[in-house]
């Protein structure tokens, strides 16, 4: 099982105003993982580019990046970090 637990300095302490982070411990296996993460990506998406041109829509900047570091987090554990690879002229670059 992953740890998917903040990371130091990501505490409420760092964010005044906000109520104090819960953490949860789910068993989920890595296809279930793998689903969630697509369609978190897909309504991510949606409320990013699509919901901004409906009429009273009122944006969560906040809520966004949250969603975006959470979707980050869950892609590390499943993918784990990028690996460094050349394009073709030795210098490297990250790939997933």
């Amino acid at each position: 099982m992953h740890n998917l637990n903040r990371r130091a300095g990501d505490s409420t302490a760092d964010r005044p105003g906000r109520e104090p982070t819960k953490t949860i411990t789910v068993d989920l296996t890595v296809e279930e993982v793998k689903a969630l993460i697509a369609l978190a990506s897909d309504q991510l998406f949606r409320r990013e580019f699509i919901d901004p041109k409906m009429p009273g829509y009122k944006r969560n900047s906040a809520e966004i990046s949250l969603c975006k570091s959470a979707l980050g987090r869950l892609q590390l554990v499943v993918e784990g970090p990028p690996k460094p690879t050349t394009n073709g002229r030795g210098v490297a670059q990250s790939q997933r």
